[in-house]
């Protein structure tokens, strides 16, 4: 469950749902908000703290990291962890590396026409 936290609150810090230096829920009250027990949320805090992700302030509270390329970052490694889960797939329906290649190439073409 805690890794679940982790990955949401990595996920609104990359896509600026929570800003640089902005203030997040204290550990209890996320707790409550998720109905988990407080130990669960310090143990993402504290993997987020680790990560760079967010600063725990003794008697202040928690902030999202000042780091300005903190975002950046998370997106990449965002996107890097859905394309080894595609790649992974690919895998398992016997798809080398550049038929993958060509479906994300498809995929993308795809994308960009239908925006137009």
């Amino acid at each position: 469950m805690y890794l679940q936290i982790v990955e949401q609150i990595r996920h609104r810090v990359a896509v600026g749902d929570w800003q640089p230096g902005q203030e997040m829920p204290s550990i209890r009250a996320l707790a409550v908000d998720l109905r988990v027990s407080v130990i669960t949320v310090k143990r993402a805090y504290l993997e987020l703290e680790h990560a760079g992700v967010i600063d725990q302030r003794q008697g202040r509270g928690t902030f999202v990291a000042e780091d300005a390329t903190l975002g950046d970052s998370l997106k990449e490694q965002e996107l890097d962890e859905h394309l080894e889960a595609a790649t992974a797939i690919g895998a398992l329906l016997g798809l080398d590396a550049d038929a993958l290649t060509a479906r994300l190439l498809e995929v993308h073409r795809n994308r960009e026409k239908n925006k137009s």
